[in-house]
């Protein structure tokens, strides 16, 4: 685990210095002049959005958890959405945050399967709204022509969209096909039983049904309630619109204006792209991103230096508050 931070952490370095060192290396003195010259109060509502945006998807996280425990507390879901923003950060399609999420749910007294469940319920709340937001987007596009027409970058948005939507369709697999997980894990583990790889295969069956058979309560027991169902999802929707508003501050802050709507729509096509770069952080697709949908707005060094800055605040900010948080006892 160790090492793959240190891996990770090291593709992190070298593929950021790439990217500043091509974001800079022309009018460079001109580029550092914009970084230093940001309204500081439109700096400070940027990094506002940030901070509302982690504490509602730490309100999320807390409804999905109170389902199952009404005891948890808010402060427990704040602190796991923290330390969740690193391993988020420092893993490839920010799969490290899940495994670690249900890791800290264990610790706090879940059992295993009600932690994926609650994980899982998360993610596809999450999903959901994502997806939303990617289909109003490519809807308003479509209708008010705020893009001009591209085909890679249409093709890029359109596979990010369809790897979006899978994740949601698989999630939903996972949590409610009862009879399909039984019969892959069954077959797992009578493929391991002749490999040699385990020992005792009546003892692994009948552990592996138990735990199938919890886990498919638990998450009837999440899904039960519509009404909690939406409530997330909403809740997603808010916090995606803050972090996809992030952009409009860092424009404002540098004396330009864009319609708010289509910083949405230009945030939205952005992380749609950036979900299929195999980088921690979706380093390089979401800078290639920004630059690409932003740059039919903005122009040259402004463009660069509102680029970077909101890199640091919605992932590198991401990254260090985490880390910081990940090193502090829970209260």
């Amino acid at each position: 685990m160790q090492k793959n931070n240190i891996r990770n952490g090291l593709i992190i370095a070298v593929v950021t210095i790439i990217v500043l060192f091509f974001a800079l290396k022309d009018d460079f003195s001109e580029k550092i002049g914009y970084l230093v010259s940001f309204n500081p109060w439109w700096l400070c509502l940027g990094v506002l959005l940030v901070i509302a945006y982690w504490l509602l998807k730490t309100l999320a996280l807390y409804y999905c958890t109170t389902k199952i425990n009404p005891n948890y507390q808010l402060k427990k879901s704040w602190k796991l959405t923290l330390d969740t923003q690193f391993f988020n950060a420092i893993t490839p399609f920010s799969l490290g945050g899940q495994p670690y999420q249900i890791y800290r749910l264990k610790k706090q007294g879940f059992s295993l399967e009600q932690g994926m469940n609650i994980i899982i319920q998360d993610c596809v709340v999450y999903q959901i709204a994502l997806i939303i937001l990617g289909t109003i987007a490519i809807i308003a596009n479509y209708y008010f022509g705020i893009f001009p027409e591209n085909s890679l970058l249409k093709k890029l948005v359109f596979i990010g969209y369809l790897i979006n939507l899978s994740v949601i369709v698989i999630l939903f697999i996972v949590a409610f096909n009862k009879r399909g997980n039984k019969l892959l894990l069954n077959f797992a583990i009578k493929v391991g039983a002749k490999l040699h790889l385990i020992k005792n295969k009546e003892a692994f069956l009948n552990r592996s049904n138990q735990i199938i058979s919890e886990f498919h309560d638990s998450a009837l027991l999440l899904m039960n309630s519509k009404w909690h169902f939406i409530k997330v999802i909403i809740i997603n929707l808010f916090a995606l619109s803050l972090l996809y508003l992030v952009p409009f501050t860092l424009i404002m802050g540098l004396g330009e204006y864009l319609n708010p709507l289509v910083v949405i729509v230009a945030s939205a096509y952005v992380m749609l792209m950036g979900s299929f770069v195999p980088l921690p952080g979706g380093t390089g697709g979401l800078e290639f991103g920004f630059v690409r949908f932003f740059g039919f707005y903005i122009i040259g060094a402004k463009l660069s230096s509102i680029m970077i800055t909101w890199r640091l605040l919605t992932y590198y900010l991401g990254l260090i508050v985490g880390a910081i948080s990940l090193n502090k006892k829970e209260g």
